[in-house]
């Protein structure tokens, strides 16, 4: 199953290539391997076989959605060097 010229021009043009006619006819061997290559894959019997989803035999660990505490603003700023309206002071870095 051979690539076209047509074909490996509009490749080019697609790809936004500009190959040189040797350029053009490596390209086109390398595809026509890789779609010969395909065309042995869709050979395969695949139709009592289920999909893979993942190869990792891993499930999801959840844990239970609890509600905690939450540290109020006076708190987070009680160990603050510097303080100003309810925020972090901090020196100017954009002058």
């Amino acid at each position: 199953m051979g690539t076209s010229n047509e074909e490996m021009i509009a490749l080019e043009k697609m790809a936004k290539l500009d190959l040189s006619e040797t350029e053009r006819d490596w390209l086109a061997q390398k595809i026509s391997f890789l779609k010969d290559s395909f065309q042995d894959i869709l050979t395969i019997d695949t139709k009592d076989i289920a999909p893979l989803i993942s190869v990792v035999d891993m499930k999801n660990v959840f844990r239970e959605d609890i509600a905690k505490k939450m540290v109020s603003r006076s708190e987070i700023l009680e160990n603050a060097p510097e303080k100003n309206g309810g925020y972090f002071q901090v020196p100017q870095t954009i002058e």
